[in-house]
């Protein structure tokens, strides 16, 4: 280093970086439907899921919802493959002893089908109070119809 002169080793000038974060005041949240009909059970809610969390936005931030609505309609027309009617099982408890409740996939969309979607999507959602925030971003209907026109959604394609 003695051999170099003393003016190499100046502290070249350096500008600060700014990194934009949205804040609350700026996110803007569009309406969005699905038609659930035909379309596979998993790959829907993937799909709703990250546009719940807000991913499919360049201004997403994982510390703030700034995700878009989601309206899905015929959820009891969704499809799912092999098995599964039969197979996949929902279990809930009562929180008494011997109150484990079971229901399979295919009696699960005979009775509730708005509940099959619900959980798909919320399995992929963060475990925390944000992901419970944005879980109430989703609206779930089974037939072709829904009461959300004044929101004037857009329709999804997937």
């Amino acid at each position: 280093m003695s051999d170099l002169p003393e003016e190499s080793f100046v502290a070249q000038k350096t500008y600060a970086q700014k990194t934009f974060t949205v804040s609350e005041d700026d996110i803007e949240r569009s309406w969005w439907v699905v038609d659930a009909e035909g379309q596979n059970l998993g790959r829907l809610a993937t799909r709703i899921a990250t546009i719940l969390r807000g991913k499919h936005k360049p201004t997403y931030s994982p510390h703030l919802d700034v995700g878009d609505y989601v309206i899905v309609i015929n959820c009891e027309k969704i499809a799912v493959t092999g098995n599964k009617l039969n197979d996949k099982v929902y279990y809930r408890h009562s929180q008494y002893p011997g109150g484990l409740k079971q229901v399979t996939l295919g009696d699960q969309l005979d009775k509730f089908p708005e509940r099959v979607i619900e959980a798909a999507v919320r399995g992929m959602l963060p475990k925390n109070a944000l992901g419970r925030k944005m879980f109430r971003k989703l609206k779930v209907h089974a037939g072709p119809t829904h009461p959300h026109e004044a929101q004037q959604p857009k329709p999804l394609e997937l």
